[in-house]
């Protein structure tokens, strides 16, 4: 009688699952398997506001399976001996899971398949995690797409692998009984962000089905509003695999005017490929722009804290702190303001993204933090955001300030954006850390020292 394990990583749902459903097809009896990796428990990426959305996707995931017949068997240890060994007691022939690419993934993968392929089990992997598999597609003479609107005409171009239909039934291996999940203070220290949104599949369900009622068409118009909160909320969903990206596209793409949403899954693809292709992108620069960063620890604690002195970073930073989330365009300008205005290093900043955002994908977040750092796929030097300006242009009310920064409650219109001395004084707000525009012509200076050089 065929075994199979089909081993869940950012992948935590049971429909369209690639990996699940073949191993459901090739074998009689299937242990779903979810390996709590004590390297990672160790490590940074352990934050409270990460792993308990992971804990609530994994229960939802066990309850998800548990309908099916099953439940998933949750084990905690070096994840490729752990593996290994729940697959030979079993009497496995084949491990399935989904393809990764984060540098992290594709080193743990490779050790899994020379420990299985000593242990005689075979590993298959499966595409699931992003519309289009990294590697598929690829300009001439190169191996990976480095420019955004080539590869998105490409990828528009690509077929599409049809949707994984979830199985109708799963049953477990001979004397095998899922066990409890552990509690998040058995994992993490410290609390979650009072705001955070809850996490696991059914949450992703709702959260995708409002989006394509009362939302996706008006995306191209309003995803820059920053007190209209007018973007999806799916970036921890699609993170953590509570959604299928295909399906997301499938309903989105019906919808008309969803173009400048569908292309935002194609940014997601975009970053993978390229940190599939190179790794090292997810700590070093793509393309060095040679001027050197500024140690400021005052500083940075400062951005940190949401006490700039600039209304927009700070709603931001807060945000972040509250919620675990950040507005696309909030993100711009406060990772503009870190490098660009305070000359820091892009990789401090996206440290502590990764501290607090549920989101925290090492692809997207480490990526994005270089194409507005000038050290990504596109080194324009000259993008920089005034965080005056582009308050006073996507909060010109101030509502989004308001929200996230207390002390300016009873300001109104632009200048929530730029409260004089008395004001700030008044109502207990910090002066500016630095002057924008000296700030900025600094930095051009530094770049343009680097381009003469």
């Amino acid at each position: 009688m065929p075994v199979a394990v089909v081993v869940f990583t950012r992948d935590l749902r049971v429909s369209d699952h690639p990996a699940l459903a073949a191993a459901a097809s090739d074998a009689d009896r299937v242990l779903p398997l979810f390996v709590l990796d004590d390297a990672l428990l160790a490590g940074r990426a352990n934050r409270a506001n990460r792993t308990g959305f992971l804990l609530e996707s994994l229960a939802d995931l066990d309850r998800s399976l548990r309908s099916l017949g099953s439940g998933l068997v949750v084990r905690r240890g070096e994840w490729t001996t752990t593996v290994t060994r729940v697959a030979q007691e079993v009497g496995a022939k084949a491990i399935h899971l989904s393809r990764d690419t984060t540098p992290y993934a594709q080193r743990r993968g490779a050790r899994l398949r020379t420990a299985a392929a000593a242990a005689g089990l075979a590993v298959l992997e499966h595409d699931g995690s992003t519309i289009v598999a990294p590697g598929a597609l690829a300009p001439a003479g190169g191996d990976h797409y480095r420019v955004f609107t080539p590869y998105f005409r490409s990828w528009l171009a690509a077929p599409r692998r049809t949707i994984a239909e979830a199985p109708q039934r799963i049953r477990l291996p001979e004397g095998i009984t899922p066990g409890p999940l552990p509690e998040l203070a058995d994992l993490v220290s410290g609390a979650r962000s009072p705001s955070v949104v809850p996490g696991g599949a059914t949450a992703a369900r709702r959260r995708l089905d409002a989006w394509i009622a009362d939302g996706v068409t008006a995306y191209g118009d309003r995803h820059d509003d920053l007190p209209g909160d007018a973007t999806s909320r799916l970036s921890p969903y699609l993170h953590f695999g509570c959604v299928s990206p295909v399906e997301v596209l499938d309903a989105a793409g019906t919808q008309a005017g969803a173009e400048p949403f569908v292309r935002q899954l194609c940014w997601r693809d975009f970053f993978a490929q390229i940190l599939a292709a190179r790794p090292d992108a997810a700590w070093s620069d793509y393309r060095p722009h040679g001027v050197p960063w500024r140690d400021d620890p005052h500083a940075f604690e400062a951005w940190q804290q949401g006490r700039t002195g600039y209304p927009v970073v700070d709603a931001a930073m807060r945000q972040l702190a509250l919620e675990g989330f950040v507005h696309n365009r909030a993100r711009m300008i406060v990772a503009s303001f870190l490098t660009k205005d305070l000359h820091l290093d892009w990789r401090t900043g996206a440290h502590h993204f990764l501290d607090w955002l549920v989101d925290g994908d090492i692809a997207s977040n480490n990526l994005n933090w270089q194409w507005v750092a000038g050290t990504g796929t596109d080194t324009n030097p000259h993008r920089i955001f005034n965080p005056t300006v582009q308050g006073k242009r996507f909060d010109p009310d101030g509502e989004y300030v308001r929200r996230y920064v207390p002390e300016l409650a009873a300001l109104r219109g632009a200048a929530t954006h730029d409260p004089d001395t008395a004001v700030r004084r008044a109502y207990g707000y910090p002066d500016p850390i630095v002057d924008h525009h000296a700030a900025i012509t600094e930095y051009r200076a530094a770049l343009g020292a680097r381009l003469d050089a």
